[in-house]
């Protein structure tokens, strides 16, 4: 299983929208704790999920948010 960043931005007025998508969409992600810079004004939504693909990650998002978002396969190092 491989771990992946998914990086979803929206502008100000879609942050309901992506929010409330969540309502219709069975996903782990839903009921947990991500980074967010939607209170200060940026508009990004990051989340750090374990998948077996690209594809099996983004599903985990809802459909409206899955196609605004970039994903990029990650792992941890250690910073000297």
């Amino acid at each position: 299983m491989a771990r992946y960043l998914l990086h979803h931005r929206h502008t100000p007025d879609e942050c309901g929208v992506v929010f409330t998508s969540f309502k219709g969409h069975d996903s782990p992600l839903r009921r947990r704790p991500t980074l967010a810079s939607c209170h200060t004004g940026g508009h990004a939504i990051w989340w750090t999920v374990d998948a077996d693909s690209e594809e099996d990650a983004l599903r985990l998002l809802p459909y409206y948010v899955a196609e605004r978002t970039t994903i990029s396969r990650v792992s941890e190092v250690q910073i000297p």
